[in-house]
């Protein structure tokens, strides 16, 4: 491990995914920084180790080339066709004496490399540049919010799902150098946001979280928790908390076991209760009226105070149930702060070097090359002479 000699920060290993020497990125130094065993390579290794490529998922264009070679051979096979369907050899020859193969290919291979330097530039190759206070140190947070329909009821004002929201809202606000990834779940769990320090982002999906945003309806705590496990890295066995908002209308048996495997793997799971035990009435957006079961009763929806207790003591967390989202900001901030924080680096602050540009222009260059480019030579006085007396001869 590396330490930065100015502010003490863990300096962010550039190639931990490479195999060789190992290179770190100082940000206060805004430099590259070799360990001992590294000195002997050479500057564009370095170079090649900072360089990324902010939209990777363009690489599957090189796929393209492919079938420009296979669009070139097939033009090769049909002008030979072509050339045997016309007739006389070697009229066919004094016509084309002054075609050039060579020319031809010279165009498709110019076609071709503008073509790859092209997406190379869509790509936006780009360097970590200066930076200001992108070194921070924090935890990853998965927020885990319940949009079942139980959430409608009424029993916190005006209902059970946007005093939630509120509270997550409050609750990312006093989480500045933390990272948050949310998830929203009733039958099924989805991913709406990966971890991210972008909390400005996490802000409008927390905003707009309801309840058609999870087809299937229902309660599966247990899923949640598991796509909360996803989101870290599980090479650290600290560093990761996942805050469960809920109000505990479980339908899944499988939530402490899953919570429990998860304490195992590092994670603290605090849980915060929406709604009363003596539970509400479910209103209906679409009727305004209450939710009734297939007998014709009105469904009241409870909170499960016991599960939720349960799986937060199990993996070392804290259960809150919640009246006022400022109170329970306050309890969550002193929980969290007993998780170790490190460092990492936020790439929403950081100036990077582009270089998509360098690659648009050889692009362009390519491609007004290829345009200037004949696959025909000039016809020379003599060519032109025998042209004409091969075509009065044809006629004749």
């Amino acid at each position: 491990m590396w330490e930065c000699d100015v502010c003490g920060n863990v300096l962010n290993e550039y190639n931990h995914d490479l195999a060789g020497p190992v290179y770190w990125f100082d940000f206060c130094k805004n430099e590259l920084i070799l360990t001992p065993d590294s000195y002997r390579d050479s500057y564009f290794q370095i170079f090649t180790l900072a360089l990324q490529f902010q939209y990777k998922e363009f690489i599957w264009l090189f796929t393209g080339i492919a079938m420009l070679v296979l669009l070139f051979i097939g033009m090769i096979r049909w002008k030979k066709k072509v050339k045997k369907r016309i007739g006389d050899k070697k009229l066919v020859n004094l016509l084309i004496s002054n075609y050039s193969p060579k020319l031809f290919t010279s165009k498709f291979i110019l076609l071709s490399a503008a073509f790859s330097v092209g997406i190379i530039a869509a790509m936006n190759p780009r360097k970590p540049g200066g930076s200001d206070n992108i070194n921070r140190k924090g935890i990853d947070v998965a927020i885990a919010l319940d949009v079942s329909k139980s959430m409608l009821a009424t029993d916190l004002a005006p209902d059970r799902l946007e005093r939630a929201k509120q509270f997550v809202s409050k609750l990312i606000n006093e989480m500045p150098d933390d990272r948050v990834a949310l998830i929203l779940f009733a039958g099924k769990a989805y991913l709406q946001m990966p971890l991210t320090i972008d909390h400005n982002a996490a802000q409008m999906f927390v905003s707009s979280a309801a309840p058609d945003a999870v087809p299937q309806q229902g309660t599966v705590i247990s899923d949640a928790l598991k796509m909360g496990a996803n989101v870290f890295n599980n090479a650290d066995k600290k560093f990761k908390a996942v805050i469960l908002i809920s109000d505990g209308e479980d339908h899944d048996e499988d939530a402490v076991t899953t919570a429990k495997s998860l304490a195992q793997q590092g994670v603290m799971i605090n849980t915060v209760g929406i709604g009363s035990p003596e539970g509400a009435e479910i209103i209906d957006p679409a009727t305004g009226q209450a939710k009734k079961d297939e007998a014709g009763n009105t469904v009241i929806s409870k909170l499960n105070e016991e599960e939720l207790t349960q799986i937060a003591k199990v993996t070392n967390g804290v259960y809150i149930r919640l009246h006022s989202s400022d109170e329970a900001v306050s309890v969550l901030k002193g929980q969290l702060s007993q998780i170790d924080r490190k460092a990492f680096g936020d790439e929403s602050m950081m100036n990077f070097k582009n270089y998509f540009i360098w690659f648009a222009a050889i692009m362009f260059i390519f491609l007004l090359i290829e345009q200037f480019i004949s696959e025909r030579l000039p016809a020379s006085p003599s060519l032109k002479l025998q042209r004409s007396k091969a075509g009065k001869k044809n006629i004749a």
